[in-house]
């Protein structure tokens, strides 16, 4: 299992396709916080009601120094899908060999149904304008989520 991240670390760098394959890197959004999201699979309950959220506090977020990424392992054809169905207005990014997830400690051996299985652990690493990580959760639930971290971020 990758080690998680902790406060003051530097957020590894990325680059990895968007929805509509376009490559989108970290370093785009020097000089902004970042809210760096990491889910199971579009397409599914809990992470449509996340990725729902984030659309909802979109504005509330950028209008306070926030970009929004959202990373799965799907391909971008199913993000496409994903962003058309829920017109989500976060940036959704694809992971298929979750090189970034496992970079993140978002991937790797988590409880389900009390079985232990391998996968993508729901994260949400918050990164400020130089890309140091200011917060990094983890075995987060998708329900409640955002506004928790404006809370906890004091927006």
């Amino acid at each position: 299992m990758s080690a998680r991240l902790q406060p003051g670390d530097t957020a590894p760098a990325f680059t990895l396709p968007d929805a509509d394959g376009k490559q989108v890197s970290l370093a785009d959004h020097k000089g902004r916080k970042v809210i760096v999201y990491f889910y199971p699979a579009a397409l599914t309950p809990g992470c449509t009601k996340q990725a729902c959220d984030f659309t909802d506090n979109l504005d509330f977020l950028t209008g306070h120094g926030y970009d929004v990424i959202g990373i799965s392992p799907d391909k971008p054809e199913k993000l496409a899908k994903f962003r058309e169905k829920e017109e989500l207005k976060v940036t959704l990014l694809g992971d298929p060999d979750k090189t970034v997830l496992e970079s993140y400690g978002a991937f790797g051996e988590k409880k389900l149904y009390g079985k232990t299985v391998t996968g993508v652990i729901r994260s949400t690493v918050i990164l400020d304008e130089d890309g140091k990580v200011e917060r990094a959760l983890y075995n987060v639930k998708a329900t409640g989520h955002v506004a928790k971290i404006i809370k906890d971020l004091g927006l």
